[in-house]
């Protein structure tokens, strides 16, 4: 009678329940895994009969039919050694432990019977809770991960002999718990900026709000100082967000072995090379870069040096805050709401506006130049910011700018009118309001109403940009507590929106 282990496999990053049945019939000895098995579980056969051998057990001199089911769900990964190795041992010999039927077992097997650290053990864990299971058996590196989820005993395992031994009831797991330590105190800080005030008010502003950020400015004013040290102004993150970032981190295997939850915001910075599978995701369905960005920043330096193609493909996921990929391995939905932070030169060689530096480019240049940046992805940008090189005496002064623990402050302040605003909801920030609540939300004076109408007629501003307006314009009442949008706010709003060079 075949036996069934339980698991669970990774689709993006939601965990798939897998039952695996193992039969063992009187043919000649070989061992057959059906049921779409990837490329890591076909050869899984070589590493458990390995590991079953050097845990100083025999392998069994039988057919060994080994059946992935649900057969057309699709399997990736080495993280069903340890279930299939189990199911071929304690199919050849009686086992009558109730542990077997609430346990889901995961974990890569070396050679020697060790067990390793896999992808994507936070989403396991989750989908078993939802599942009914009691235990989940993993690798010791990645129990960490997996111990903030409540309702089930994450047990860690260090080989898969001591796995055997918890199954016939001769050893006891002590349940994981997570690791307990702050978040790591930032090297950097927005007290080393000298000058740049508007930039600084921009980057505040879009903290509170979440909102995406265009800087502009000749080489060396300061674009990609400010932009790494945006993270040390945005609040801190709360337990949900830790889980989302840590799954995705997870199941594109960039989790640190032993770590749990991610304290901090990820700061995404891709270079201008990458192609579009880095920056969505790639055929095998992992998360690329605005995914990895996912409550955080996502920095792209030289922006119009980046591909064009690569750039419209990010009008979707800021607009839905979401990237669905659809691939020959099959269709999986990957969370994508992150800031852009976006960084450009005026001009080819970089001095068009500059105070002092000639610009060597003719107009026709600057115009191709600047047209690498579409109209519609320009309309998803809220705040543009032209940025001037620094007065030498602000660069010599000793006096510091304002530190980050004080704008975090500020920011937090506005991000907790957000939270209660958008308590019944499933957005978290201005940013993420469209349709119609954008004006309730904002709800604007008559003042301010004329004031943006006027700024948009003068300007020939899209109903894209309108709603971008009004979306700053509540994040800056926001920051300074006030209920309702007045034409100030508006002013300062659109003062972000339509760039301006210096002369």
């Amino acid at each position: 009678m075949p036996l069934t282990v339980n698991s669970f496999t990774l689709t993006g990053i939601e965990g798939q329940p897998v039952a695996i049945e193992v039969d063992l019939l009187h043919r000649l000895p070989a061992t057959i895994i059906v049921g779409l098995p990837g490329s890591a579980i076909k050869e899984s056969t070589h590493r458990v009969r390995s590991a079953i051998a050097a845990s100083g057990q025999g392998y069994p001199k039988k057919c060994v039919v080994v059946n992935l089911a649900p057969a057309n769900v699709p399997k990736v990964g080495a993280g069903l050694d340890l279930p299939i190795a189990l199911g071929i041992l304690y199919a050849s010999r009686p086992i009558d432990s109730p542990r077997l039927l609430s346990t889901a077992f995961a974990g890569e097997l070396s050679l020697d019977g060790g067990l390793r650290a896999i992808p994507g053990a936070l989403s396991m864990t989750l989908a078993a809770v939802r599942h009914g299971f009691k235990h989940i058996v993993l690798p010791q590196a990645s129990a960490k991960e997996a111990a903030v989820v409540e309702g089930i005993d994450v047990l860690p395992a260090s080989t898969l002999l001591e796995v055997m031994d918890w199954l016939d009831g001769n050893r006891t797991f002590v349940r994981a718990e997570p690791p307990c330590h702050d978040p790591p105190v930032s090297e950097i800080d927005m007290s080393e900026i000298r000058g740049q005030h508007q930039a600084r008010r921009g980057l505040e502003i879009a903290a509170a709000g979440g909102h995406n950020v265009l800087m502009m400015g000749a080489p060396g004013c300061g674009k990609t100082m400010l932009a790494t040290r945006m993270p040390t102004i945005l609040p801190k993150l709360e337990r949900a967000e830790s889980i989302e970032i840590t799954r995705l981190h997870s199941a594109a295997g960039l989790l640190k072995s032993g770590d749990g939850l991610i304290r901090i915001r990820p700061f995404r910075a891709p270079h201008h090379s990458i192609s579009n599978a880095g920056l969505l995701g790639n055929a095998r369905l992992e998360p690329g870069e605005v995914s990895l960005a996912h409550r955080g920043v996502l920095f792209l330096d030289e922006v119009p040096e980046f591909r064009r193609s690569a750039l419209e493909l990010l009008r979707g996921p800021l607009e839905s805050r979401h990237v669905r990929l659809s691939r020959a391995r099959g269709t999986t939905v990957y969370p994508a709401s992150f800031s852009l932070i976006a960084a450009a030169n005026p001009c080819p060689c970089g001095f068009f506006g500059h105070s002092t530096v000639p610009c060597s480019c003719t107009p026709s240049q600057v115009v191709r130049y600047r047209k690498r940046l579409s109209g519609p992805l320009l309309d998803r940008i809220d705040l543009m910011i032209w940025t001037q090189p620094v007065d030498p005496d602000q660069l010599a002064s000793m006096d510091q700018g304002e530190p980050s623990m004080l704008i975090r402050k500020r920011v937090n302040a506005a991000r907790a009118i957000q939270h209660a605003r958008y308590a019944n909801m499933t957005i978290t920030c201005n940013a993420e309001l469209s349709g119609g609540a954008i004006r309730s939300v904002a709800a604007p004076t008559p003042e301010a109403v004329q004031a943006l109408k006027a700024v948009c007629e003068a300007n020939s501003l899209s109903a894209r940009a309108w709603a971008r307006i009004l979306k700053v314009a509540r994040t800056i009442a926001d920051l300074a507590g006030v209920g309702s949008v007045s034409s100030t706010h508006i002013l300062e709003a659109s003062s972000y929106r339509l760039m301006k060079e210096a002369k």
